[in-house]
């Protein structure tokens, strides 16, 4: 069976909804015949990818909250998180452009540590407030799961999976995604949003009899 996930690094219902699935998989009894891969979406794809700002505000704007009503929607996904084992700290946090960081899974996906880099890049984000929009930055990270440094400043310096990343995007589009996470088990059976972990096992059971059918 195979599961194509989109998701942003910048999104925050992405990696709850990474560890809800992550949970119903560890349920599932045929587990070892999934095969997982992650797929680039952009929340902001105008961003400049030079360029960093406040997430926060950044959200006020976005949604037109005022400064109390973004920080509890922090608080309140904050706590979400924590209930999947997740340590979020949100406040200062900067966002950016995410097109590098989607390249750098890409060269995960190729060298088979997809899952370990995205998983890095998530908890640097989220839980240490680290960058995920420069290109050092993101070195240093893809060496954390594992990637050769050199090969991923040469992919992010050269853009090698410039393209592939495009064509997440537009994937996503014709599906008539308009958010993440976004899930897709075996090309037939879609789950869009960090459904609970009893959602995403009833879609793993409901394929695999498919596939038997």
């Amino acid at each position: 069976m195979r599961v194509d996930i989109w998701s942003d690094i910048v999104c925050p219902w992405c990696y709850v909804g990474k560890r809800r699935f992550e949970t119903a998989l560890a349920r599932f009894d045929d587990r070892d015949e999934v095969h997982v891969v992650h797929h680039a979406f952009q929340l902001n794809p105008a961003a400049a990818r030079d360029q960093t700002s406040n997430r926060r505000e950044m959200l006020m704007r976005k949604y037109r909250l005022s400064s109390a009503q973004a920080i509890e929607m922090d608080v309140r996904m904050t706590e979400t998180a924590a209930v999947e084992g997740l340590e979020f700290h949100l406040e200062g946090t900067l966002t950016g452009n995410t097109f590098d960081a989607h390249q750098l899974v890409h060269l995960g996906l190729e060298r088979g540590l997809q899952d370990a880099v995205i998983e890095r890049l998530f908890r640097a984000y989220f839980t240490e407030q680290r960058s995920v929009f420069d290109a050092a930055s993101l070195v240093d990270l893809g060496a954390d799961a594992g990637l050769d440094d050199g090969e991923a400043a040469a992919t992010l310096r050269e853009n090698r999976f410039a393209d592939a990343v495009t064509t997440d995007i537009d994937i996503a589009r014709r599906l008539g995604v308009t958010g993440v996470p976004f899930f897709v088990f075996d090309e037939r059976y879609a789950v869009s949003g960090a459904q609970p972990s009893n959602v995403f096992l009833d879609v793993f059971e409901r394929a695999h009899q498919s596939v038997g059918a």
